[in-house]
């Protein structure tokens, strides 16, 4: 593990962790957030970027030179359901675009407890239709997601399977949280040693997203649903994560309906270390595996 790695650990331990808390707010989160969004870097010069609707919802355009007209990936970001937006991906969403030589789309979907269970699903289902009718070719494209953004675009395969539509080559999960019944032994296990989240604020982060709702709904929880007919998947996970389980029972559970999977636990990697790609050794040895794997399916 390279030193840069545990400085990251570290700053994410002061910074992210100890700022969380049973007093934390989802409109003190957004503001934190925002505040981050003003410091992240803009893409490089000659990386192309549009803001785009896809049937309503909000989304923006990444392209590098390195981006082939064809080949699209349609990415879901994190946030525990309640935050996040794409600017605070500039710095990523670039990266994924010329590793799997792609143009990238991240959406920008509605977020809980404003918009709760199903709003983000339907958007995230909506877009993806809304890209296939304006000519993107399913064969070679490719979905992907992180924490939250990775259990969204689960269940929305398991949607757009269970409805017929035909559904993209690849599938590239980053430590996905699939599982809103938070029933994983790393909930526990690992809450000391998962340097950034705190698993004592996913039940209430599970609770404003599903306002209600069963947490064991597939299309909410895809660990509940069966996963027969998924395209091949890459997940990638850092080994003291409190998320561990949710990507290796996910993980078990596609390799025993027949889906092509490769799980990946990265030694202590922290949660979505990927976006640190422009510190972290790691993180870029992590994305170029996953324009490895997006490139070889698409």
């Amino acid at each position: 593990m390279s030193l840069r790695a545990e400085l990251v650990r570290l700053g994410l331990r002061v910074v992210v962790k100890r700022m969380s808390g049973p007093r934390s707010t989802v409109e003190g989160l957004r503001r934190r957030l925002a505040l981050l969004g003003l410091l992240v870097p803009r893409p490089p010069r000659g990386t192309r970027v549009k803001r785009l609707h896809l049937d309503s919802v909000k989304a923006v355009s990444i392209a590098t030179r390195q981006s082939l007209g064809d080949r699209h990936v349609l990415y879901l970001h994190g946030g525990g359901h309640v935050a996040g937006k794409p600017a605070l991906y500039r710095d990523f969403t670039w990266r994924i675009a010329a590793a799997a030589r792609a143009r990238v789309i991240i959406l920008d979907h509605r977020l809980a407890p404003e918009h709760p269970y199903p709003a983000s699903l339907d958007d995230a289902v909506n877009a993806y239709r809304a890209l296939i009718a304006d000519g993107a070719d399913p064969q070679h494209m490719a979905v992907m997601g992180e924490s939250s953004g990775g259990g969204l675009m689960l269940a929305m395969l398991l949607k757009l399977r269970d409805e017929g539509t035909p559904l993209p080559a690849a599938a590239v999960a980053l430590s996905p949280w699939t599982d809103l019944a938070l029933t994983g032994h790393s909930m526990k296990l690992n809450a000391r040693a998962d340097p950034m989240i705190r698993s004592e604020e996913a039940p209430r982060l599970a609770s404003q997203y599903l306002a209600g709702v069963d947490p064991r709904t597939p299309y909410a929880s895809p660990l509940y649903g069966d996963p027969a007919g998924l395209p091949p998947t890459l997940i990638q996970v850092g080994s003291d994560e409190v998320l561990l389980d949710d990507s290796v029972r996910m993980a078990e559970r596609m390799r025993a309906a027949g889906c092509e999977i490769e799980l990946e636990i990265w030694p202590r990697m922290p949660h979505a270390w990927q976006v640190w790609a422009r510190v972290m050794p790691e993180a870029r040895e992590a994305l170029a595996r996953i324009g490895a794997f997006v490139q070889s399916r698409t």
